[in-house]
Order: C-alpha cells, then structure tokens, then sequence
C-alpha cells in the first residue's frame, strides 16, 4: 500500500506532472516526472514527500484488470519512491499492454523510465 502523504489526489497535482514535467515512454507505460514540486497545499514543509498518481483506463482491461495494474503500480512505486528527489510529482500511465503484463514486465518498464528521466536522458 501507498501511505497517503505519497499519493497524488488533486487534478492540479496531476496536470502539473504531465503538463510541466518529463516523459519517459515505455511499451507497458508512459511516467511523467516533475522533479522537486513544491506542495502549495502543505504550509510550513521544507522538504515535501515524493507524491506519485496512476492512470489506468479502460483501454487497459475491466475493471478487475484495471485494478490489478493499478496495484502492481503502487506496490513497485512504493519501494522507488526514496530514490525520487524530494517533492517530486510522479504519474505512471498505463498503457493497453499493461493489462496483460506481469510484475516484473511492469517493473522492468517502470524502471527504465525512472532511469531514463533521473539520468538526464533525452525525451
């Protein structure tokens, strides 16, 4: 499970990561990272958490599918959060591939992808 002060819940937090952030495409899933967001939400922190969201749909499976994804995602987020600057926004987007894929499929592109935009690496 994700504890809640690492959850992306607002709208303005989601676009925020998509629109002003980095992409890192993948073939199971799409991450956008906004390094070091500052949260306007929580007064008084110097260093805010990491915060990560998930965007799973239809295109991905019903909705157990849709759901498992989306727990898969989580799971493997939580334990890579801690390498993420602090106050990062972070959205994985699955993508129609997604539905049929393992864990370690889904870790290996979620990997990738953080790599890829932790490293400095091209679009």
């Amino acid at each position: 499970m994700l504890p809640t002060e690492h959850r992306l819940r607002r709208r303005e937090d989601f676009a925020a990561a998509v629109r002003r952030g980095r992409r890192a495409g993948r073939p199971l899933l799409v991450v956008h990272l906004r390094s070091g967001a500052t949260d306007p939400h929580a007064p008084g922190e110097n260093a805010p958490p990491s915060r990560a969201g998930f965007v799973v749909s239809k295109a991905v499976g019903n909705a157990v599918v849709r759901n498992t994804v989306k727990r898969r995602l989580r799971h493997l987020i939580r334990d890579r959060l801690p390498l993420l600057p602090p106050g990062s926004l972070v959205v994985v987007r699955a993508l129609p591939d997604a539905g049929c894929a393992d864990s370690e499929k889904l870790a290996r592109d979620l990997d990738a992808a953080l790599t890829r935009l932790l490293g400095g690496g091209a679009r």
